[in-house]
């Protein structure tokens, strides 16, 4: 979807018998198109209306597409956009290359040491911020409080993994369009590969050796693999490789899943009563566990940031310290409800009682994505940074693809144990072409 806004008269200006027409600045921003930017991109009035001199013009597109026309334009200098919504994959890595313009000059007012210490680190290169936190998140685990209650079913402190397979069997219910369980099956790097990958880890596998070879025909990989493919094809909706975050979202919104693992982020929609059906009949618990608890949930932030490639530096900072800004944040409260203000970002909003008390997942979030650990994610020592992610360049075509053969086993295209050989070799000869291996 591409919403393209005429360029309006801003003011007019008469000298004598001259009068001279001044146009606000037009910047283009890319965004993915999840719930809190269509908030963001639906509040582009209020914005205007305080910065009469920049005007927006949004590209909203679907994370896979989203992520693939950023990395085309900013690689090739193409200057297309202003502003891009991206994360702590892309940040440290385009950073490194000067794609990104550095953000170290923010106004006093914008407050930077409100933003939490983890996900301001995840945006950072050397010190300094190149990309602004819209929102962040963990993941978690929510179920239907209901169905649990009915079916006599207590949730422990800590799920584990095989204590959820034995809740999906019994809540399954398919005449009722009611799944066991939701997960992401939709193919791509931070798609469906974003949950395998946490799952991988708390089975106690990893990507990479600390010498880079790859890990994907491991023992713990094909014990994850069996079991998602497994519990997914007996307890999930039909089509699971359709679905990535956005139509879970929507599967769990409706009451057609019991049980649904996934970002934090999605809380705030969950228990927002005029978007969810579900909204009073809500639990929720860390992230699954099989092996080790270690890279069990993940850390992740969308962010914007301004690439060096933009013509229009300052319009552009304007809009993403406003987008970013407390004052955003109560904006999105007093006009949307404070369920839906972006999680994740800022020590303010977990200090703000109108949030405490509308979000009873607040301090929830709050510490599992603060207990979320990219520098150790994984039960054997691993040479990289990421827990739902590799922090290299070449993870973006890795993942992708490893994704689809993920996918390819979740449909019956392929045994596990082929689509792991098949993965276990295309990463080994990107890694070789890469000269991390010989």
């Amino acid at each position: 979807m591409k919403l393209t806004r005429a360029l309006p008269l801003a003011g007019i200006a008469a000298v004598g018998a001259t009068a001279t027409a001044a146009y606000a600045e037009t910047i283009t921003v890319a965004t993915v198109n999840n719930n809190d930017m269509v908030i963001m991109q639906s509040l582009t009035d209020e914005f205007e209306a305080a910065h009469p001199d920049v005007e927006l013009n949004w590209v909203i597109l679907e994370e896979n597409v989203l992520r693939q026309r950023l990395t085309t334009d900013i690689a090739t200098g193409g200057g297309q956009f202003d502003v891009m919504t991206i994360g702590t994959y892309e940040v440290p890595i385009w950073a490194e290359r000067d794609w990104l313009t550095p953000l170290d000059d923010l106004p006093e007012g914008y407050q930077v040491d409100d933003l939490l210490t983890s996900v301001r680190d995840g945006l950072s290169q050397n010190g300094t911020l190149h990309a602004l936190p819209f929102y962040g998140e963990s993941s978690m685990m929510f179920y239907r409080q209901d169905l649990f209650d009915a079916a006599g079913i207590e949730v422990p402190e800590q799920p584990t993994w095989e204590e959820v397979r034995g809740w999906a069997e019994k809540l399954h219910n398919p005449q009722e369009q009611t799944y066991g369980i939701c997960l992401r099956g939709k193919p791509g790097w931070g798609e469906n590969m974003a949950f395998v990958s946490t799952l991988v880890n708390t089975y106690g596998g990893r990507w990479f050796d600390m010498d880079w070879n790859p890990q994907l025909d491991s023992e713990a990989w094909q014990e994850a693999i069996s079991f998602y493919v497994d519990l997914l094809n007996n307890y999930g909706p039909p089509g699971a490789t359709s679905n990535g975050f956005n139509e879970n979202l929507a599967l769990f919104s409706r009451g057609n899943c019991a049980i649904w693992v996934d970002a934090t982020s999605a809380a705030g929609k969950l228990y927002d009563t005029n978007e969810s059906q579900v909204a009073d009949k809500l639990g929720f618990a860390p992230a699954p566990v099989a092996e080790t608890p270690k890279g069990s949930h993940w850390l992740w932030s969308w962010a914007l940031a301004i690439p060096t490639s933009s013509e229009k530096q300052e319009a552009a900072k304007t809009f993403i310290t406003w987008a970013t800004s407390q004052e955003y944040v109560t904006l999105v409260g007093e006009t949307q409800g404070w369920t839906s203000v972006p999680p994740g970002t800022r020590e303010s909003t977990y200090a703000n009682e109108q949030y405490q008390q509308a979000a009873p997942f607040a301090d929830f979030v709050l510490n599992a994505i603060r207990d979320a650990d990219p520098t150790d994610s994984t039960l054997e020592p691993s040479p990289y940074k990421g827990v739902q992610f590799v922090g290299i360049p070449e993870f973006q075509s890795i993942g992708t693809q490893v994704g689809q053969m993920v996918a390819s086993a979740l449909a019956g295209d392929n045994t596990v144990e082929q689509a792991l050989q098949s993965a276990q070799m295309a990463t080994e000869r990107t890694m070789k072409r890469a000269g991390y291996l010989d």
